[in-house]
């Protein structure tokens, strides 16, 4: 029995309405993808899709989120692709056979951010398990995401490694995106983790900046899932293939190494060495 296209909920029809990518032509064939906030607001995807667009005719609908609201778009069969940046997720997501594979497309890092004055000693410390610990011990003010995403997933693995459960109203969990936390974090003094794509393109630092960074635990890397037609058969797999394979060949690594702030990569193309040892 044929079931028909299931369509993303409101809330995802209203973000892709609002996202540069998604403004189409009606008669061009076109893919889901259900992507991150890091992607979109660092300006990644109107950066390379208009060339993938050139190259194929194939337009691309971003549906930005969190990457845990990308996953549960995915399981429920509401877009064709995935571009996210949680490892263990994304394998979780393939092996249940949501996925058809995951391939490595990009990466850069998590840095912590914070007030210039830096009263709990962050830029004194050798490692983020320390930065974390005396951001708990002082009780300074840190701003988490709370929204399930990829970054706010990073930042509860950090805790768990510095041996922390934070809490308490130095803690604030917001619920939102990047842009909206970093705004947050700026207007408050607070630390915050974040990947550094976001923190290139955010204009309203305040009285932020980076005060850790280059930790091996810190390395964020993304990658792209064609959804199942064997399980979802409404997605367009022959599109979203396409789509799933520029990215990961020449043409696409050469779009995403193109895209730059102030001559600052924001994104690096994942090199056929590294692929697959990603943790």
């Amino acid at each position: 029995m044929r079931h028909p296209r299931r369509w993303p909920s409101l809330a995802s029809l209203l973000l892709l309405l609002a996202t540069p990518s998604a403004q189409v032509t009606a008669d061009r064939p076109f893919i889901t993808l259900a992507s991150t906030t890091s992607t979109e607001q660092s300006g990644l995807f109107r950066h390379i899709v208009p060339q993938f667009t050139a190259r194929t005719g194939i337009e691309v609908r971003v549906v930005a989120v969190g990457t845990g609201q990308a996953f549960a778009i995915g399981r429920r069969g509401d877009a064709d692709a995935l571009l996210v940046h949680h490892r263990a997720g994304e394998d979780a997501f393939v092996a249940e056979g949501y996925g058809t594979e995951r391939r490595d497309v990009m990466y850069n890092d998590f840095v912590l951010v914070g007030p210039r004055a830096d009263p709990a000693g962050v830029a004194e410390t050798r490692s983020i398990q320390d930065a974390l610990a005396k951001i708990a011990a002082s009780e300074s003010a840190f701003a988490s995401r709370g929204d399930d995403s990829g970054t706010h997933r990073k930042e509860l693995q950090l805790w768990g490694m510095a041996q922390i459960d934070p809490a308490g109203q130095w803690y604030r969990q917001l619920g939102s995106g990047m842009g909206p936390t970093l705004n947050t974090a700026a207007g408050m003094d607070a630390y915050v983790l974040t990947d550094r794509a976001t923190w290139l393109s955010f204009g309203n630092r305040q009285n932020l900046m980076i005060l850790f960074e280059g930790e091996a635990s810190l390395f964020n890397p993304y990658g792209s899932i064609p959804l199942n037609p064997a399980r979802f058969e409404w997605v367009k797999a022959d599109l979203a293939q396409q789509w799933h394979a520029w990215l990961v060949g020449k043409e696409g690594q050469a779009a995403i190494a193109g895209h730059h702030i102030d001559g600052a990569p924001l994104f690096f193309p994942m090199s056929e060495d590294r692929a697959g040892r990603v943790e």
